[in-house]
């Protein structure tokens, strides 16, 4: 199978060979950083011109279509606005909470980037427990977004913020619930393995109509807990201008809209790696033909084929459903998915101990 194994694998082995341990691991800790800051950035342009295009998509319309050809260019000139603008703080934030908020957002989500399997042997740190480190790295989140509310000392911005609050501490409980079913029928944490235990299927195909529910409401977990609508109630802009950012501006701003969008490709590519197989082809038993000629597809593409399927997935629900009223969205957590979720982790369960799954 092809993958990146190869690449870095040798580039370890070069380090290695012409560096002292020490400096071989802090230069190959520098090439990880630089990775990860290039990958947000590219993320941020494609993601944001994604939405525009699949929003005019469905609304029969073209979006974004004078800057560099079909509009392929305007996520780089907004980008090139924001930086030029004056990043101002109110006179009566608490300046320190408020400069620093952006910053906690954006370093919570490059610390979830650590355990995720691009491909097949390219990972910047194989965790025996990566399950249980992206469920909690991933709280922390809502820290940033409420140091952001209270600091900006704005009504609007403390409302968002504490909406935000509530949004996602509720619905952390579906998706880890839902996250639960798979580690109960791969009986790991670790993520490779959970990967490996899909070679011969996906568990979204051989774990039942229970694995497919627990899917169903991850995919609605996470896009009320990336703040997306139709649950975007912490910046619903017919009620709080913009919610918890209201008072940012210039790059404090992008930061916070980069987040979103970086968080989006985060909750999916977690999804696609439990649910999807990850990086793993897409193989059916002992059909060993079928399965040779899947294995000639890059890991990497599989990976990013299904991720963006599912951020397309998001998206499709931003553009399709109408926003929530608070009471519905507190309602539709509390008093349905969860209760689903509990019942559907027993089913799980019963299935694993069983062994009934394909």
């Amino acid at each position: 199978m092809f993958s990146l194994e190869g690449i870095t694998k040798s580039l370890q082995d070069w380090l290695y060979l012409n560096f002292n341990p020490t400096w071989a691991l802090v230069i190959e800790c520098l090439i990880v950083i630089v990775l990860a800051i290039a990958l947000f950035a590219f993320l941020g342009l494609v993601l944001v011109l994604m939405e525009r295009k699949v929003a005019a998509h469905m609304q029969i319309r073209l979006g974004p279509n004078r800057v560099g050809p079909k509009g392929m260019f305007q996520t780089a000139a907004d980008t090139l606005k924001l930086i030029m603008k004056e990043g101002l703080t109110p006179d009566g934030a608490d300046k320190f909470l408020f400069n620093l908020a952006p910053f906690v957002v954006m370093i919570v989500a490059m610390l979830i980037l650590a355990p995720i399997a691009f491909a097949k042997g390219f990972q910047i740190w194989d965790i025996n427990i990566g399950v249980l480190y992206v469920s909690a790295i991933s709280s922390l989140s809502v820290i940033g977004i409420l140091m952001a509310g209270w600091a900006s000392n704005n009504k609007y911005s403390l409302l968002g913020a504490m909406r935000s609050g509530a949004q996602i501490v509720s619905y952390e409980l579906s998706a880890g619930i839902s996250i639960l079913c798979i580690v109960v029928l791969s009986g790991s944490l670790s993520i490779n393995e959970i990967i490996a235990s899909q070679q011969n299927g996906w568990w979204l195909f051989k774990g039942h109509i229970p694995v497919i529910i627990a899917f169903v409401i991850f995919m609605i977990a996470v896009t009320a807990e990336t703040n997306r609508a139709p649950f975007d109630l912490a910046e619903a802009e017919s009620e709080l201008t913009a919610g918890f950012h209201t008072e940012y501006s210039g790059m404090k701003f992008a930061l916070f809209f980069l987040a979103e969008y970086i968080n989006i490709f985060i909750v999916c590519a977690i999804g696609a790696t439990l649910f999807l197989g990850g990086w793993m082809p897409f193989h059916i038993g002992n059909w060993q033909d079928f399965n040779h000629i899947m294995d000639y597809i890059p890991s990497s593409i599989w990976f990013f084929g299904k991720t963006f399927f599912l951020i397309f997935l998001i998206m499709w629900f931003r553009w399709t459903f109408p926003r929530l009223r608070v009471d519905q969205l507190l309602n539709l957590e509390w008093k349905y998915l969860l209760p689903i979720s509990l019942f559907n982790l027993l089913l799980v369960t019963v299935i694993a101990i069983f062994g009934w799954h394909f």
